[in-house]
């Protein structure tokens, strides 16, 4: 079998109640990918915040959007890099991976996810892996212990083309466990379509985290994240024709 996959561009970013409920097993989204293209039309990664009602006890005005609409799905195919099972390295992996879990709980009451063996089925992938450093508008460089990029593909699963986020989520393997989770649950919201920060510290989308980790999303989160997954959006749509003679690149 033959996959195919173009990263389009790559764009770092420094409830629910009502919702299905999280699913148990794997469904058709979660199939392999066995091809993937550049999304059309993407000029710029993320465009303006929408303006929010007065009185509006969240923080959507401070979400971006693509220029194809909210990245968001009604099913998350999600995968996590496994522990090592031996070695001087397992334990520590461990850690890793149980902070990383118990974050995913909390958004696996919230939104339907699925955790999937093989990373080419997923459009969330958890890494692992310190990010690299990144720039900041002074040009001073800047580290942190976990980043989400995002990419905007049109993704062959099943012999049908549907248009998808395609998010990897780099978390930094060297920090305390609690400070791991909460890293976790703050790019998490990231990947599942919360693209912006919020000006609370008591929220986990919190642009500067507080004193103590937060471990818990916020009553703002989730107003904020009902009223995303209520937006319609194209992605999880059936994609545009590719025009006769094209196709994916290698």
């Amino acid at each position: 079998m033959t996959r195919r996959s173009v990263p389009v561009a790559w764009w770092p970013l420094l409830l629910l109640a009502g919702l299905a409920a999280p699913a148990r097993s794997a469904e058709p989204a979660c199939l392999t990918a066995l091809a993937s293209r550049p999304a059309p039309a993407i000029q710029t990664p993320l465009v303006a915040p929408i303006a929010a009602p007065a009185g509006t006890d969240d923080y959507r005005d401070r979400l971006r959007p693509t220029p194809l609409g909210w990245a968001r799905l009604d099913h998350w195919c999600l995968w996590v890099e496994p522990a090592a099972s031996d070695g001087p390295a397992a334990l520590w992996d461990q850690r890793w991976l149980t902070a990383i879990e118990a974050a995913l709980t909390r958004w696996q009451k919230l939104l339907p996810i699925t955790r999937v063996a093989d990373p080419a089925a997923a459009q969330v992938r958890v890494l692992r892996q310190r990010p690299p450093l990144m720039r900041d508008a002074s040009g001073r460089t800047r580290a942190s212990h976990g980043r989400a990029l995002l990419e905007v593909l049109e993704v062959n699963r099943g012999g049908s083309w549907v248009l998808e986020p395609r998010v990897q989520v780099l978390i930094s393997p060297g920090q305390r466990p609690q400070a791991t989770e909460a890293t976790a649950l703050h790019e998490l919201g990231h990947a599942f379509g919360l693209w912006g920060h919020s000006d609370d510290a008591a929220d986990a989308m919190a642009a500067v985290p507080g004193a103590q980790p937060v471990l818990e999303l916020s009553p703002r989160d989730r107003a904020t994240l009902r009223w995303l997954y209520r937006q319609p959006s194209r992605f999880g749509q059936p994609a545009p024709a590719l025009p006769e003679g094209s196709a994916a690149s290698p």
